[in-house]
């Protein structure tokens, strides 16, 4: 069984990962909580802590310095592959998903999923953001495992499978396979809903998913996050770009102090990764050591 470091905050490996489910699902006595954060289109240097030194993000930051790091881990190079790889533990090619357009991103129904090993283990399961394998039945998150989903439509909030006239702030998602309108930037929606879950299942063993579709275009984000950035000469989109990179780690450290409050550090393992490569690319103003 996998026990967390004394802060409760580690990134792990999706095999070690599976290893855990696995004694899970087999009756082991202790069952640890398990948060994943998987962002969208965040590239190994849009962090602070990989050596870019414009960026600001002290609450990875942190994280990276108090967890196993991985540094020869490998996904898929686009968004559904790398969601059906991990839902599944297998290569995602097996399990029908190889793009992210022309039905190719459909698990394939006869797939068994994480969400539902950990919900038939006792565990409540949630899954807040970007699901990308499925908008209608059987492939929605809620027909893989999921007890509680709040969620957009598609690969990217505003794209057409989403809520029409959607653009990050003010938005309209489907809560349990209901549209229901929310006030607030997406990000901070997808963080307010998970913390909620949480709260709410403090008690007993969970399964947090939170898949932000941030930072993948388009890039909108509240000035007060880009401008910054902008003041010192970076260039839009990476501006707004690192913004919402930067609104992100405010969120992640949200999260820590609401894991603090409810004094769940530990007994929860915390997985923060990405899915591919990066969307804004690597600037002059960044550098690596």
């Amino acid at each position: 069984m996998l026990k967390t470091s004394k802060s409760g905050l580690i990134i792990w490996t999706l095999g070690l990962i599976y290893v855990s489910f696995a004694s899970i699902a087999f009756g082991a006595t202790s069952k640890p909580n398990i948060i994943l954060v998987m962002t969208d289109d965040q590239g190994y240097g849009d962090i602070g802590a990989h050596g870019n030194t414009m960026i600001r993000t002290p609450n990875l930051d942190k994280l990276a310095s108090e967890s196993l790091r991985l540094t020869d881990f490998h996904v898929d190079p686009t968004c559904a592959p790398t969601r059906a790889a991990l839902m599944t533990g297998r290569y995602s090619s097996r399990t029908g998903v190889w793009d992210t357009l022309g039905g190719r991103s459909l698990v394939a129904r006869d797939e068994t999923m994480m969400p539902k090993l950990l919900a038939d283990a006792g565990y409540a399961t949630g899954m807040f953001g970007k699901w990308h394998l499925g908008d209608n039945y059987p492939f929605r998150p809620e027909d893989k495992g999921f007890q509680h989903v709040v969620q957009h439509g598609g690969g990217g909030v505003g794209q057409t499978p989403d809520y029409w006239g959607n653009n990050y702030f003010d938005d309209t998602y489907w809560v349990n396979g209901t549209l229901t309108k929310f006030k607030g930037y997406v990000t901070d929606v997808w963080f307010d809903e998970a913390l909620q879950f949480i709260e709410k299942n403090s008690k007993q063993p969970f399964f947090a998913y939170i898949a932000t579709n941030a930072p993948h275009g388009p890039f909108f984000v509240d000035e007060k996050y880009s401008k910054p950035y902008a003041d010192k000469g970076v260039v839009s989109p990476m501006a707004e770009f690192y913004g919402m990179i930067e609104n992100i780690d405010e969120n992640m450290g949200r999260l820590d102090a609401k894991l603090t409050e409810l004094g769940l550090h530990e007994n929860t393992v915390v997985i923060f990764m990405t899915d591919n490569g990066t969307a804004a690319g690597v600037s002059s103003e960044v550098t690596f050591i």
